[in-house]
């Protein structure tokens, strides 16, 4: 089974109502979609990068879906104080050093919350509407303590209150009617968040007592230069990550700024386009910067992906 790139939502402002709508949790983790051919079990991510190692938890297919073979799509999470944490579940996804893997697996529980089927007993159920690929899910998935089915629910709008109450990031919106477009992005699913996030590139950093504190954030414009969106300081970054980034820094630092709109950021050290970091905010001021910009997590998204839109 060779990996495939997965159906995306839109962005939307204008949450979706009526018969042919359901909305789903949108849960802060990393998307998995995984590969059963009823021996071997492989995990990729959006991106078609194997993490395969990162979740052995998941490689017994045969314990939570009644199947010969399958591909199933979700997302990964882990809880941070009751509530998914996109940082927490990098812990996982990022780990190289696999020696760590059961000692990561008690700090870092996950949870696999299933919301399509896209392959199932030898069959492709991709042009099937997503009302019928629900009910072969509900049919098939038995959940464990580790494997969950993603509840749908009618009201779209009062989901989207609740997950503001409870300070979850947001909901998927889908048409019941929608086939699974693999590689494909279109309004038939919408994607509503309490904030917005995007990954950016660290152009630079400043240093207080020889530790980096806060990070100069930009993304690619049309022509390929790199500009400016804004620094950040706060976040979930832990002491010991501060540290593990001052030393990772070191090789790529350079002279000239790599900012062509912004170089006066006061103590800024100045790195070469390499590093990438997801952010969380609330908007963008009219000078293109972020308000309230916030570090969830660094990230391994190659930076020809950081683009201004």
């Amino acid at each position: 089974m060779k990996p495939i790139k997965p159906f995306e939502p839109i962005l939307t402002e204008v949450i979706p109502k009526g018969d042919q709508w359901i909305a789903q949790v949108k849960w802060d983790g990393t998307r998995i979609l995984t590969y059963y051919d009823g021996d071997r079990t492989q995990l990729f991510n959006r991106k078609k990068n194997e993490k395969t190692q990162q979740y052995p938890e998941l490689l017994k297919p045969s314990s939570f879906i009644q199947a010969k073979n399958c591909i199933l799509d979700g997302e990964v999470i882990a809880l941070q104080d009751g509530k998914p944490s996109f940082y927490e579940v990098m812990r996982r996804d990022r780990l190289r050093n696999l020696e760590r893997l059961s000692e990561l697996q008690e700090e870092v529980p996950i949870t696999y919350m299933i919301f399509d089927i896209l392959f199932l007993d030898g069959n492709w159920l991709v042009d099937k509407p997503l009302q019928e690929r629900q009910q072969i899910l509900s049919e098939k998935i038995s959940g464990n303590e580790v494997v969950q089915l993603v509840e749908s629910f009618s009201d779209t709008q009062g989901l989207f209150e609740v997950c503001q109450q409870h300070q979850l990031e947001g909901i998927v919106c889908k048409d019941l009617e929608s086939s699974y477009t693999i590689n494909g992005k279109d309004a038939r699913w919408r994607k509503r968040k309490k904030e917005q996030d995007l990954i950016a590139i660290v152009g630079g950093v400043t240093i207080k007592n020889n530790i980096v504190h806060s990070l100069h954030l930009g993304l690619f414009d049309k022509v390929g230069k790199l500009f400016y969106i804004g620094s950040a300081g706060s976040g979930k970054l832990s002491a010991n990550d501060w540290v593990t980034i001052t030393k990772v820094m070191e090789p790529i630092i350079i002279q000239d700024c790599p900012f062509f709109n912004q170089c006066d950021v006061k103590g800024g050290v100045w790195l070469r386009p390499a590093l990438t970091v997801k952010i969380s905010f609330l908007e963008w001021t009219e000078g293109k910067t972020l308000r309230h910009p916030v570090i969830e997590s660094f990230v391994t998204v190659p930076i020809e992906e950081c683009k201004l839109e």
